[in-house]
C-alpha cells in the first residue's frame, strides 16, 4: 500500500463520508384549520395555528443548518412545497400520499444510503443534542426511538444497513397509548435503542403543563 506524504503547508484532501446522516423533518403548511386540529378544538383555531407556526420555525431554525447531518423538510400537502409560510434555506420535498406510516417510511426507502432520523415539528423541546444522541445510537442499533409521554414517539431513526426495515407493517394505529408497543412488535429480532423522552403538544393540558419552557424554545432562532 502506498502512503502519500504531505508537506507542512499542504493539507491532505478532505474525505467525503460515503454514508451521510440525514434528518427528515415532517411538517405541514401552517394553514388555519389544517394543523393541530385537536388542540384547535380546545384553544381555538387561530391560537393553535400560531403555536404550530412558531413551534415549526423554532425546530427548523435549531436543527436544519447543523453540520452533523443533512436536513430535508418534507411537506404536507405536496402542493405546499413552495409555500412562503415555510422556513427558507432548507431542502424541501413532498411527503406523498398514504397514511402516516407510509409517508414516514417513504424517505427511509428513497433517500441515498446512510442513517436517517425523522421527527415532527410539534415537540418544541427537541434539541441538537437529542438528535446527535439518536444518530450515535444508530451506530450500534438497527432502529432508535425518542419516546413521548403519551405512549407514542417523537423520533424514529433507522440505520438502513444492511437493509431497510419497516416498523409500520400491518397498519400501526396512530395517536393511541399502544402506538409504540405495536411499532416495536414489528421490530422483533432487531436491535432497538431509545433516546430522550419528550412531551408532544396535542391538547391544551399539554400546552399549559409546559407553556413557559415551550415559549422559550419557540423563541430560539
Amino acid at each position: 500500500m502506498r502512503v502519500r506524504r504531505y508537506a507542512n503547508h499542504e493539507a491532505p484532501p478532505k474525505r467525503v463520508a460515503p454514508f451521510a446522516r440525514r434528518l427528515v423533518i415532517m411538517a405541514k403548511v401552517p394553514v388555519a384549520g389544517r394543523v393541530k386540529t385537536r388542540l384547535a378544538r380546545e384553544i381555538g383555531v387561530v391560537a393553535a395555528t400560531m403555536f404550530y407556526r412558531h413551534a415549526m420555525r423554532g425546530v427548523v431554525a435549531r436543527l436544519a443548518r447543523q453540520p452533523f447531518w443533512r436536513t430535508v423538510l418534507m411537506i404536507d400537502p405536496d402542493t405546499g412545497v413552495s409555500s412562503r409560510m415555510l422556513p427558507d434555506g432548507t431542502l424541501r420535498a413532498g411527503q406523498g400520499c398514504g397514511d402516516l406510516g407510509v409517508r414516514m417510511q417513504r424517505p427511509m426507502r428513497t433517500l441515498p444510503p446512510g442513517p436517517v432520523c425523522l421527527i415532527g415539528t410539534d415537540v418544541p423541546d427537541i434539541s441538537v443534542a437529542d438528535v446527535r444522541r439518536a444518530f450515535r445510537l444508530l451506530g450500534a442499533h438497527d432502529a432508535v426511538f425518542g419516546l413521548a409521554e403519551d405512549g407514542g414517539f417523537w423520533l424514529v431513526g433507522l440505520r438502513r444497513s444492511p437493509r431497510v426495515i419497516d416498523p409500520y407493517r400491518g397498519r400501526v394505529p396512530w395517536s393511541r397509548p399502544d402506538t409504540l408497543e405495536r411499532t416495536l412488535a414489528n421490530l422483533s429480532g432487531t436491535r432497538v435503542g431509545f433516546t430522550t423522552r419528550h412531551d408532544d403538544v396535542d391538547s391544551a393540558a399539554d400546552l399549559a403543563r409546559n407553556q413557559g419552557r415551550y415559549a422559550r424554545r419557540m423563541l430560539v432562532r
